[in-house]
């Protein structure tokens, strides 16, 4: 599936709500970015922790399905663990996963959250279940 496809699995969604996108896939990992705005910001002016985690569980979803998708299978999410390193006010955030396991079963994924300028602001782990598709 080529970027443009992928991007389509969004369409009315949270992805599609908070201007996700798909800018990078490879064997290796996948990358979305999200716009940092009001859209995404908590009363204090800065990008809100959820707005980061729903970004990092996207990611990691679609990689997951992905790779879940070559045996026929799906994957859905079971547990996400998070921790906020930075704040941000605006720009992108570039959002990138990286497999860890990917077992029958379960799959489990780094994502890495950094600005334009590749400062890392967060760090997530994501656990998958790995189940038929129905």
């Amino acid at each position: 599936m080529n970027i443009s496809e992928l991007n389509e699995f969004g369409k009315n969604t949270l992805a599609e709500h908070l201007h996700m996108e798909v800018t990078e896939v490879n064997e290796n990992q996948v990358t979305m970015r999200m716009p940092v705005n009001s859209t995404v910001h908590q009363p204090m002016g800065l990008l809100h922790g959820g707005a980061v985690a729903a970004l990092a569980e996207n990611v990691a979803s679609l990689a997951g399905n992905i790779v879940a998708n070559a045996s026929g299978k799906a994957c859905v999410g079971l547990s996400l663990n998070t921790n906020h390193l930075k704040s941000v006010k605006k720009g992108y955030v570039y959002a990138t996963a990286k497999p860890i396991h990917l077992g029958r079963s379960t799959q489990v994924w780094e994502v890495d959250t950094k600005t334009e300028d590749g400062t890392l602001i967060n760090v997530c782990r994501m656990t998958l279940a790995v189940i038929d598709r129905k």
